[in-house]
């Protein structure tokens, strides 16, 4: 019998991005041109064929009650005024993302937050971004991501640096494959424009200055040439943080998790954040503190650091709104048909994150991809330790022989012990055409754990995805993808 064929359906959604970070909070509307194509033998797909910010809104100053927490009251104020000014009402919006990044997600009410913005718009993608996740976002946002792809195994590397951290994200063939944070930021340093005093330094910043023998402390007066000497030691960690110098106690001091793996080979460098534009395009030498703090005069500093310009500068296609302009978009898509799962029960799940092991973590003899899964894994941890729900998605082979599936089943369940420990459900995504039996091994292997395990579905690390009930007899399952959409 033929197969018959619905006509096209085009349609638009309007997605939303809020970007609630150290310094800054933004919003910003993309519309998506979608096309539903259907049979009346499968479930319908929407492939997004056009995507265009449609309304970019002013940057605002994060408002806070104190250094700890978020006054949500006034966040939410922002938000719903750019709603009102772009003219689009918070039922229109069918898609979209509410990410706390930078200090801000370290804020004692970052949850309540989220929380509180989630009923802004139709279905969001929430999340309380960690570092290693920022990274990533930040870097796809930028365009580095993309930059990156078919250079033969070379590295691109993005610095989103903003009000209190810089984000490291390095990139291969379009990929993450590394990542660190710093608590280096322009607002590390807040003083009064006008006479110099000093109003806030952060901890690690008075144990770098006290090192120095700075003469920089709350409460008194400083001159430019003090800023300029800590903005160029701070620009000087940043290069040993991605491998161009040594490592000192002073890098050491400032990482707030993980440094960077040695020995990467970087084709270009990107700069992303707020301080990126001064990095980029300089300031006015007449106004060397136009925000209040020093996020200037760094990234002067950084532009000129003899270290990191070794490597190519790159300007990138987003700088400050690198993160913001990233939205949730929606893209049905069904699984293939060999596909196993071992309790139904824990179906539907919703806005649950990709972790995508890369082209280098399955090698040939997939040796090292135990350790890779690993450490990708301990991105997602929040900041009680505990591990957020994953899935865990990679290529695999086609035609793999019983010894290999039985091989890689156990360097799942290695990679994936930490995890599993806190009884999350497994759940896998392979690109290749092998769900079936790989579900099996790990059925047997595991007895009594949930496990999922869909083929036939590409998604990449930074994206979520909502996972239905079997259809088709039980013989498929519908999968939404939020892939976080950038603009250009």
């Amino acid at each position: 019998m033929p197969v018959i064929k619905l006509a096209a359906v085009n349609e638009t959604l309007l997605s939303v991005g809020i970007d609630i970070g150290t310094t800054t909070t933004q919003v910003v509307f993309s519309r998506l041109e979608i096309e539903n194509e259907a049979t009346v033998f499968a479930v319908p797909r929407i492939k997004i064929t056009d995507k265009k910010v449609i309304y970019m809104g002013s940057i605002h100053f994060t408002p806070l009650l104190n250094r700890t927490m978020i006054d949500i009251q006034k966040v939410k104020a922002i938000i719903e005024n750019e709603y009102l000014n772009a003219g689009i009402s918070p039922r229109s919006v069918k898609a979209g993302a509410v990410i706390i990044t930078g200090d801000a997600a370290r804020k004692e009410n970052s949850e309540s937050a989220v929380n509180a913005l989630s009923g802004f718009a139709g279905d969001f993608v929430v999340a309380t971004a960690g570092s290693d996740l920022e990274s990533i976002l930040a870097g796809r946002g930028a365009g580095t991501a993309d930059i990156s792809k078919g250079f033969n195994n070379k590295a691109f590397v993005n610095l989103d640096i903003g009000g209190g951290t810089a984000n490291i994200g390095v990139f291969k063939d379009g990929a993450p494959v590394d990542t660190s944070c710093l608590n280096i930021g322009g607002r590390q340093i807040i003083l009064d424009p006008e006479d110099g005093t000093l109003l806030y330094v952060a901890e690690k910043v008075k144990t770098l200055v006290k090192r120095m023998g700075l003469n920089l402390a709350e409460g008194q007066k400083t001159d430019q040439w003090n800023i300029e000497r800590l903005c160029a030691r701070l620009a000087g960690i940043l290069a040993e943080a991605i491998g161009l110098e040594p490592a000192t106690p002073d890098l050491e001091l400032f990482i707030t998790a993980h440094p960077l793996r040695s020995g990467w080979q970087y084709s270009g460098l990107t700069f992303s954040g707020g301080v990126a534009d001064f990095i980029y395009y300089g300031n006015d030498p007449q106004n060397p503190y136009p925000y209040g703090d020093i996020g200037a005069i760094l990234g002067n500093q950084i532009r000129n650091c003899p270290s990191l310009n070794r490597i190519e500068r790159i300007i990138p296609r987003e700088t400050i709104r690198a993160t913001v302009v990233g939205t949730g978009s929606n893209a049905v898509e069904i699984s293939g048909s060999t596909i196993a799962w071992s309790d139904k029960s824990i179906l539907p799940i919703q806005n649950i994150p990709i972790i995508k092991m890369t082209a280098e973590d399955e090698d040939d003899s997939y040796q090292i991809f135990a350790s890779r899964l690993a450490e990708k894994l301990s991105w997602f941890r929040d900041k009680t330790g505990s591990y957020q729900q994953v899935v865990v998605s990679f290529a695999g082979v086609r035609n793999p022989s019983f010894d290999f599936i039985k091989d890689l089943c156990g360097k799942i369940i290695k990679g994936m012990e930490e995890y599993l420990k806190e009884n999350n459900p497994l759940i896998l995504i392979v690109e290749n055409d092998m769900a079936k039996a790989l579900g099996y091994a790990l059925m047997n292997a595991l007895p009594g754990k949930k496990i999922i395990v869909l083929d036939s579905i590409n998604v990449d690390t930074g994206d979520y995805i909502d996972i239905g009930l079997p259809v088709a007899s039980d013989r498929v399952i519908p999968v939404v993808v939020k892939t976080l959409v950038f603009g250009n």
